[in-house]
């Protein structure tokens, strides 16, 4: 069955973080007008499409994901006005404009709320997740996703209010129909402001169990697992189903979802071609690969076999069911070349040619986070005061504190997996703060800016800038990467990840060596029916794109030099 065409399988997306993207006032913030500055240089990357983090306004708790007001801009990140600017300007350059929606929480400070918590028969109490103590304790015993407890009491009403994240971000309650017709209302009044789509954030904690049982308790941790009870609810798709029919259905928009705890099985009735909800969902079972005994926090790398399982899984699965979505990093992921690649200076390059080649070949929408396109890093941190996020300060405060780990282990593992890694300033040039901001920034400036930026990597045709450029080309000119099949190759290899596209009489053949070292594939040109290279990122000697140019031969075995990716085509 031939794939049904829609603008936003065939878009790039580009994900800004406003608060790290540009500043325009010296204030050490990024802003709307920061953003409308460099326009251009998304325009000429090849963007389609941009997602737009949170600028809602907010009391930062959780650098605005914790919102109070959804109908007005963030003081910091300008006016309501500028926001027009930038929406305008974004249509009048042909790309379009994806906002973040938050629905999952909102902020303590948002007026709901602050009606909720004054008494329990008022109005707004029900917008809420409200629960009497249970032999003087929470109502259960789940943890927060930051830390400690998902229950804060409440000393004016003597109950407690549920919090999944900061005891700041409150959980509405999705059972009350007037909260999701609020929610609609304001989703409406920014399609009417004429956005292009949402990504949802968490989107699949909507619907909790009712009962509110106790989670399981796990080795480590004195809060237990509340997720099977939070994700996936019995109730979720009955919310995304209504949601699609009374906004989404109205406006020829894409809508994404973060899906937390979601499997193939449930992307599916997400984002199934007959589900009516929504357009795809983002999952993240390759970004969480190798765990250690204190979970997310361990300095691990990652095994090929395992990752090539999962992103195989996704591939699969959703062929012809679903529609996948392509990411390495976001605002919550350390970056791509430091976990999956090598940020020496050696490979460093190297390696995020290779991994922008290994996924962004494969099927589903491109999500580029910014300055993955350059190549950024994780940035080393020596002390807690390095960094910014409410979950690092917290897992700090309570893993050091308690004795579990040493400082210095500790700050290990939070410079290869906290959260600041992806939010560091965008480095844009050599110039003081890397040309981010004329004042002190909000977060530290990774100190390899004064090499690794956007205008050195702009003037030099072999950089990872250029590079990307020449990708996201291939993907607006070649159906076959957008609606071709996907089939993996050389399963049993932990060094090379090898995949084949078709459509039609087309193919494509895919090879990454995710290793140091030379590695042969085990197969030749004449196993593969060709020889002529697409893209690579070795240059051969005429410094042209060539993959292994000369040494690439019929009857022998290919070999792939350290982190070398080549794609062949008939």
């Amino acid at each position: 069955m031939e794939e049904q065409r829609a603008w936003w399988k065939e878009c790039v997306v580009y994900q800004i973080y406003p608060r790290s993207f540009q500043d325009s006032n010296g204030d050490g913030i990024g802003d709307l007008n920061g953003i409308r500055s460099r326009l251009d240089y998304l325009k000429d990357l090849g963007i389609d499409v941009i997602w737009l983090s949170p600028v809602y306004q907010s009391p930062g708790d959780d650098n605005g994901y914790d919102i109070s007001d959804y109908r007005a801009v963030m003081d910091v990140f300008g006016t309501m006005e500028d926001f027009d600017r930038l929406l305008a300007e974004i249509h009048e350059k042909g790309m379009k404009l994806v906002m973040d929606l938050v629905v999952n929480h909102t902020s303590d400070e948002h007026a709901w709320f602050v009606k909720s918590r004054r008494s329990p028969d008022n109005p707004y109490r029900d917008y809420y997740i409200w629960k009497a103590p249970v032999s003087g304790g929470p109502p259960n015993n789940w943890a927060s996703r930051f830390r400690g407890p998902a229950w804060e009491y409440d000393e004016g009403t003597g109950m407690y209010y549920l919090h999944i994240y900061s005891r700041k971000q409150p959980d509405l309650n999705w059972e009350n129909p007037r909260v999701r017709q609020e929610i609609y209302d304001m989703m409406a009044w920014w399609g009417d402001k004429g956005i292009d789509g949402f990504r949802m954030d968490v989107i699949s904690m909507l619907s909790k169990d009712q009962r509110f049982p106790d989670g399981v308790l796990k080795e480590g941790n004195p809060y237990g697992d509340g997720l099977p009870y939070y994700a996936n609810g019995p109730r979720i798709h009955e919310f995304l189903q209504e949601m699609n029919r009374e906004v989404l259905s109205r406006f020829d928009w894409m809508s994404v979802g973060e899906g937390v705890g979601v499997g193939t099985r449930e992307a599916v009735q997400y984002a199934g071609y007959e589900s009516h909800e929504l357009n795809m969902m983002f999952h993240f079972e390759h970004v969480e690969l190798n765990p250690g005994p204190f979970g997310k926090w361990n300095d691990n790398p990652v095994c090929l076999r395992e990752l090539k399982e999962v992103l195989n899984r996704w591939q699969t699965e959703l062929e012809g069911k679903a529609w996948n979505s392509l990411f390495w990093e976001n605002h919550d992921y350390p970056r791509a070349v430091s976990r999956f690649g090598n940020d020496s200076l050696v490979f460093w390059e190297l390696s995020a040619k290779m991994l922008a080649v290994c996924l962004y070949m494969m099927k589903g929408t491109p999500y580029i986070y910014q300055g993955q396109e350059l190549g950024m890093t994780n940035f080393q941190g020596s002390s807690i005061e390095d960094f910014q996020d409410i979950e690092i300060h917290n897992v700090y405060r309570e893993m050091v504190g308690s004795g579990r780990i040493s400082h210095e282990e500790m700050i290990r593992y939070i410079n290869h997996m906290g959260r600041d890694n992806a939010r560091t300033p965008m480095q844009w040039d050599d110039t003081a703060q890397a040309g981010f901001t004329e004042g002190t920034p909000w977060l530290g400036v990774n100190p390899n800016y004064t090499w690794l930026n956007a205008r050195e990597q702009a003037g030099r045709g072999d950089s990872v800038l250029s590079f990307y450029k020449q990708l996201i080309k291939l993907r607006h000119t070649m159906d076959i990467l957008v609606y071709g099949t996907y089939r993996l190759l050389l399963e049993e290899s932990g060094s090379v990840y090898a995949y084949e596209r078709t459509l039609g009489d087309e193919r494509l053949t895919v090879l990454c060596n995710f290793t140091d070292q030379t590695q042969s594939c085990g197969l030749s040109c004449r196993d593969l029916g060709t020889d002529n290279v697409l893209i690579g990122n070795y240059p051969d000697q005429s410094g042209t794109f060539r993959g292994n140019g000369p040494a690439l031969h019929e009857e022998e075995d290919i070999c792939l030099r350290p982190y070398e990716a080549i794609v062949l085509t008939q």
